[in-house]
């Protein structure tokens, strides 16, 4: 017999799978173990409080039970106990827009976190933040889930610029954009392949970016689309395949 041993975190469920007649694989993104698979027995059977606490969007506390030393092994660990800590899925799935673009952000964080155990603390932090505000409906769906995909590529490596020339540094604003070269980018810098994007969809994602929700909420509908589809075009670009979630989003 191996060692085993117990661990606890707390954690957003962003997946889950069935496993035989009455088991799931669920999919975490935990604080202090970045992402999870383990095991939850009975679950799928009908009078399971565990398995109701255990559903997508829910931040839980967690208790996991593995072999060995490492919460990441040969075997996946067991999930033994469950505690919720806030039940965002109660606000989010009843309305499709918050939870199409809540399907975007749990597949965006999952594809940003495919190291299994590896702690990934500020996508972890970013996802219960965008999470909380989408349930609470504070702002409108689509442009909480694109302030969330461009802090996600900012703390994975992949910060955009949206003013200053992404290659040489020129002083905003540019008239060009970019998503090969970084963001915006001057006119003796822009490459084949540029946009030229209106001003106000540039100042609505550096205001996306920045947590600058005044200047957000009251833009106009046309510059959001526009620059939803600089968002998709620059994450597509940078994950080199797009999210299969974000053609259902509601623009």
């Amino acid at each position: 017999m191996g060692r085993m041993s117990l661990f606890r975190d707390d954690g957003i469920v962003l997946r889950t799978q069935k496993l035989g007649e009455a088991d799931r694989i669920i999919t975490l993104l935990t604080r202090g173990h970045g992402r999870i698979r383990a095991v939850a027995r009975g679950v799928r059977r009908t009078k399971s409080k565990f398995g109701a606490r255990l559903e997508p969007f829910s931040h839980v506390d967690v208790q996991f039970f593995a072999r060995g030393s490492e919460l990441v092994g040969r075997g996946l660990p067991l999930c033994t106990q469950s505690e919720t800590i806030a039940p965002y899925g109660g606000g989010i799935v009843t309305d499709y827009a918050r939870y199409t673009a809540g399907t975007a952000m749990l597949e965006t964080a999952e594809r940003f976190t495919d190291h299994e155990g590896e702690p990934a603390v500020q996508q972890y932090l970013l996802l219960v933040g965008a999470l909380r505000t989408l349930s609470r409906g504070e702002h409108a769906p689509h442009l909480v889930l694109d302030a969330f995909l461009l802090r996600s590529l900012a703390v994975n490596g992949y910060a955009p610029s949206f003013g200053d020339c992404a290659r040489c540094g020129l002083p905003g604003p540019n008239r060009f954009f970019s998503v090969a070269a970084g963001g915006s980018v001057c006119v003796d810098c822009r490459v084949p392949g540029s946009v030229v994007p209106s001003a106000q969809t540039l100042e609505l994602l550096g205001a996306l970016l920045t947590g600058d929700w005044g200047t957000a909420d009251s833009c106009e509908p046309r510059y959001v689309r526009e620059g939803s589809g600089l968002v998709s075009a620059y994450l597509h670009w940078h994950m080199e395949r797009g999210l299969r979630s974000l053609r259902y989003v509601e623009k």
